[in-house]
């Protein structure tokens, strides 16, 4: 019996599941039947634009000026400003008058044509940087006090 000194221990165990098991709604599930303890949290999404050089293929120029808080509690009191609509029809007829289609003129200033159409419809909030081509490439003014007005050509000093 010297001999049979050493214990002979037999560990069984089952692996947990891993990180993509555990998250499957049919691990929760069977989890939950077992009743075991099961903790969730709930992960927001936070939306930025993209301001340097690693945003291909987006409109990286446009940087959003009003709080993301403040949108989020958008009412009637707090609301962002919208293009007006004299200014969506002078782009309209100018554009007309050029005879370029959204497309062309999104094409032209190098936008999108759904921000053209937003523009044209009052959607959009208005950014100075946009404006600025549009008012250029229909040769109107879309700022200030004179609205529809021809572009003077700038003097050179």
């Amino acid at each position: 019996m010297a001999e049979s000194d050493w214990d002979t221990v037999t560990v069984l165990r089952k692996k947990g599941p891993t990180a993509a098991q555990a998250k499957s709604k049919q691990a929760i599930t069977s989890a939950q039947r077992r009743g075991e303890e099961v903790q969730t949290s709930k992960k927001s999404l936070i939306l930025s634009t993209a301001c340097h050089a690693g945003a291909a293929g987006q409109n990286k120029q446009h940087l959003v000026t009003k709080n993301t808080a403040k949108l989020d509690r958008e009412t009637e009191e707090l609301h962002h400003d919208r293009v007006p609509l004299e200014v969506g029809k002078v782009i309209q007829q100018g554009r007309q008058e050029k005879g370029l289609t959204q497309k062309d003129l999104a094409t032209k200033i190098n936008e999108k044509p759904q921000v053209i159409a937003d523009y044209e419809c009052g959607r959009a909030i208005p950014n100075n940087q946009v404006m600025g081509k549009i008012e250029r490439a229909i040769g109107l003014k879309l700022r200030g006090k004179d609205i529809g007005q021809p572009l003077e050509p700038k003097t050179k000093k």
